[in-house]
């Protein structure tokens, strides 16, 4: 975490930076309030430590024009004996602490650290909010070159610029909510609300509570008034009551058309006409007048290896391990396996490979047998033929070593023994492009 010092007295300055460094921050030292504006912008990566007294911009004013440059940065302010009133009034203003000359060193370690963790967790929110908010990068989550994935993509697309409610099916593990949310950020009420509520994880009544009113002390004001504008996205919502389901037809029906509010319903049920039938017809209707059908996990061919690839990437980069290279053995157990959990038990799956990777011991497929993936005649379905698996692995192979060679084609070559064309050809064919990798 990064940690601004700011202090007209160069010894003072240092000592804290010493000091601060000593516990494993990274210090950056600014002799005036000025200086330090032109290096603290939004989203500044840490915290500011300075004193109140100095020439020029003293601190009370650096503090109120760091808050309109971000108001949510962690200021620390030092002040001298008799100025506890002022530091006060800094702490209205929006100062993080302050701490008073002469100072416990190690006191001021333990404000940078819980300031520092503040300062994280905002900046993880911003990111996920900012993501939760981007068209573009939620439709990047959605990986795949699957034909379901393609056609998915474009229903989102289209979907997201109309005004009617969307019915969500699909297996558990599919990505649903995650649909919800690029639907939302790909249309017009982006930027808007954006309010998601699990039906099944509360009792009639207190749903009945958060949905439509009187709200209890934790919430403002019930969540069909938080949505107005945007979207309202019902998990679950085979598992409304029959008075629930009509209170919701009410409001649907009294919104007219266009709809003020979308209303994205989300289906957990196994099959899609489960969905129908757990649902009275109007609310049924009303809800799928616009439906989005997510493929499971198992229909996806070879992006079953992209997910895993990019997933078990993502793990080593987390524990700080190589990702284990998958056999041609492996390559078709995957994408032989049912997965009843779809991507979600995909990233389990990723997830626990990279941990055996780091203890050095165990194989994918052991994963897949424990986890009660086995490849049994009655559980794959369909068959492939063997050129499938064989394309699908090579594929896998080319990106993995492009992607762990940054896009260096004659490292490719070498490693793969491939002549150039033969490379360029296999490329092609599968629409791998070098520029995704460098």
């Amino acid at each position: 975490m990064k940690i601004a010092i700011v202090d007209d007295e160069q010894d003072m300055r240092q000592s804290i930076s010493q000091w601060l460094a000593l516990s494993g921050f990274d210090t950056e030292t600014y002799g005036s309030a000025e200086d330090a504006l032109k290096a603290i912008g939004p989203d500044f990566p840490g915290v500011v430590v300075t004193d109140v007294k100095m020439p020029g911009m003293d601190g009370m004013a650096f503090l109120k024009r760091l808050m309109g440059v971000d108001s949510g940065i962690p200021v620390i302010l030092i002040t001298g004996h008799g100025d506890v009133p002022m530091a006060v009034e800094a702490m209205r203003i929006g100062a993080y602490d302050f701490l008073e000359k002469p100072f416990n060193p190690d006191r001021m370690t333990d404000l940078a650290k819980r300031a520092g963790q503040q300062r994280r967790l905002t900046l993880d929110n911003r990111a996920l909010r900012k993501e939760l908010s981007d068209g573009t990068v939620l439709m990047r989550k959605l990986i795949g070159s699957s034909p379901v994935m393609e056609r998915l993509r474009e229903d989102i697309l289209d979907l997201g610029q109309a005004d009617g409610h969307v019915l969500i099916t699909g297996e558990t593990g599919t990505g649903k909510t995650l649909v919800a949310h690029a639907l939302h950020a790909v249309g017009p009420r982006a930027g808007k609300q954006f309010v998601v509520l699990s039906c099944a994880a509360h009792e009639e009544e207190v749903l009945s509570a958060k949905l439509f009113g009187p709200v209890g002390e934790d919430q403002d004001k019930p969540l069909v008034e938080q949505a107005r504008g945007g979207t309202l996205v019902l998990e679950d919502v085979e598992s409304l009551s029959q008075s629930l389901q009509a209170r919701l037809l009410t409001f649907i029906n009294d919104q007219g058309t266009p709809a003020e509010t979308r209303i994205v319903a989300i289906c957990n049920a196994p099959e899609p006409d489960q969905c129908e039938g757990a649902l009275r017809p109007d609310l049924f209707y009303r809800l799928a007048a616009m439906r989005i059908d997510l493929p499971p996990l198992r229909q996806r061919g070879e992006d079953i290896l992209t997910l895993f690839t990019r997933f078990g990437e993502q793990f080593s980069e987390e524990y700080g391990t190589d990702a284990p290279q998958v056999t041609a053995q492996e390559a078709a157990q995957l994408l032989q396996a049912p997965w009843p959990g779809n991507v979600r038990q995909l990233i389990n799956i990723a997830e626990r490979a990279i941990l055996q990777q780091r203890r050095g011991s165990g194989t994918i497929a052991s994963l897949l047998m424990s986890d009660n993936t086995q490849i049994a005649p009655q559980a794959i379905g369909e068959g492939k033929p063997l050129k499938e698996y064989v394309e699908a692995f090579e594929r896998m192979l080319i990106d993995n070593t492009m992607r762990r060679h940054r896009g260096s084609i004659a490292s490719v070559m070498e490693e793969l023994c491939l002549p150039r064309r033969t490379l360029n050809e296999k490329m092609a064919k599968y629409g791998l492009s070098r520029s995704d990798y460098l």
